[in-house]
């Protein structure tokens, strides 16, 4: 039997279903991140965004929500590996990669901002 079969599939499968609910529950960022997803996908389709529009904001969303989940990663591991003293270094480590997370926010927030504007301006000329 292959070390690749299907029950390993499966079990690698519910591992990250497991680490998706863990920061479901853990990181209230993450969980605010997916209401804004979710509410950025229903802009989208109310806005009629064409293929190529939804897969930005699907790569978008899933940036930023990746980003997240590495940010939370990084803090439970320096946390686990410095039994939560003080160290400046970790400091710096933990405070990177939320900048990484700012950033990964910070690009889809202007460019989903473009995109509505793209699609919520001619309707607003319209009525001028």
């Amino acid at each position: 039997m292959s070390k690749y079969s299907e029950k390993s599939f499966l079990k690698s499968f519910s591992y990250a279903i497991n680490g998706f609910k863990v920061a479901l529950k853990s990181q209230r960022n993450f969980t605010r991140q997916i209401v804004v997803a979710i509410l950025a996908i229903i802009c989208g389709i109310l806005l009629n965004f064409d293929v190529i529009e939804f897969c930005i904001l699907f790569i978008l969303t899933a940036l930023v929500l990746i980003a997240e989940m590495f940010n939370s990663v990084i803090e439970f591991t320096i946390d686990s590996v410095i039994k939560n003293n003080y160290s400046k270094l970790a400091g710096m480590a933990k405070d990177m990669s939320a900048a990484a997370v700012c950033i990964a926010s910070f690009t889809a927030v202007i460019t989903g901002g473009i995109m509505y504007a793209n699609k919520i301006v001619p309707v607003i000329q319209r009525f001028l």
